[in-house]
């Protein structure tokens, strides 16, 4: 099985191809880390996964999507943190972390929710204030701040948020970033703050922690963002990132038609023509799906979200079916044999 040979990009070294994406479990508690997320997160590793994405970490109080979101805009969070990652290490995984600002679709108390125009999400959400230019400044020194924390905690890579309808992909895309500065207009102006992030961040940590970026390749829309769109917005920045995590939609409330691997068409599209490795993701279930991804070079690295809530031990278990035992952890060989 493809999905179960280790995988390189520089001098990084994952031992299989499976990730497990970032899902928000809301759970923590003003931002800190809870025994749930201990648990959580350690027995996936248990189970075997190459790479863990920890959920949506907020570089601002406001930048949570909800109150229960985690939290790592002061470094009293780290020892949380590093709590997590020793968790994750100590059962072989490689743990990443998604750093995150929720923008208009932000539901934290804390106040102002900020977006690049005061443009609502919907109904039911709040008219965002649109952001002044020293705000900007001010979210790139967060990222940045945050992601040096994320290294203090022992994390061994990166992941920006991009995607979903949060703040970056709202300044992304022209159905919700109406603004006629620098950071508004054309698409080279409005990928302006997704370059930045990806550059100010990159350009703070040291080379050997994995960088990478999720993006919505598609709003679903004609007059939104598509996966050119996504390309040339990354084009210039594409030396920086080891991985794009390849998703789609949650911007604007689109129809989308889902099937299995219904976004792998973005991955590839994305890793033949920028030449970058991908992670694709979305409704990937099945280890047959997963082999004929990999094996059309659809993308390097499988994300497994449902699957994953549902079974843990998925990978343990495509282990013992290719009769290596000796990955499982020594405790569980008993139920294979």
């Amino acid at each position: 099985m493809i999905s179960l040979t280790p995988y390189k990009v520089r001098n990084i070294e994952f031992k299989n191809r499976i990730v497990m994406p970032p899902m928000c479990m809301y759970q923590a508690e003003n931002g800190f880390v809870q025994p749930f997320h201990l648990t959580h997160y350690a027995t996936r590793a248990i189970g075997n996964v190459g790479m863990i994405i920890v959920e949506a970490t907020a570089v601002s109080p406001e930048g949570r999507i909800t109150d229960n979101d985690l939290g790592i805009w002061d470094d009293q969070f780290i020892p949380g943190l590093k709590q997590l990652t020793d968790e994750i290490h100590r059962y072989g995984s490689f743990a990443v972390i998604q750093l995150a600002h929720a923008g208009r679709k932000s539901q934290s108390s804390a106040n102002p929710h900020i977006a690049p125009s005061a443009l609502s999400f919907s109904d039911q959400y709040e008219t965002p204030v649109q952001m002044e230019e020293d705000e900007i400044k001010e979210l790139k020194d967060n990222f940045v701040k945050a992601a040096k924390r994320a290294i203090e905690a022992g994390f061994d890579g990166i992941e920006i948020h991009g995607a979903h309808g949060y703040l970056i992909h709202e300044f992304l895309s022209p159905l919700s970033n109406h603004r006629l500065d620098q950071y508004g207009g054309s698409l080279d102006n409005r990928a302006r703050l997704l370059r930045e992030v990806i550059t100010e961040v990159k350009e703070s940590i040291p080379n050997e922690i994995l960088f990478q970026v999720r993006v919505s390749a598609s709003d679903y829309d004609p007059e939104g963002i598509n996966v050119h769109d996504v390309i040339e917005a990354l084009r210039p920045v594409k030396e920086h990132l080891d991985f794009v995590h390849v998703s789609s939609g949650g911007n604007v409330t689109r129809p989308i038609e889902l099937k299995p691997a219904y976004q792998v068409s973005f991955s590839k599209q994305i890793k033949d023509t920028l030449n970058i490795p991908t992670i694709a993701v979305g409704l990937i279930y099945e280890s047959k799906l997963i082999e004929e991804v990999l094996e059309k070079g659809e993308a390097d690295l499988i994300a497994l979200g449902r699957e994953l809530l549902r079974n843990p031990y998925f990978v343990n278990q495509l282990y013992a079916s290719e009769k290596q035992l000796n990955q499982l952890p020594e405790s569980y060989l008993r139920a294979y044999k």
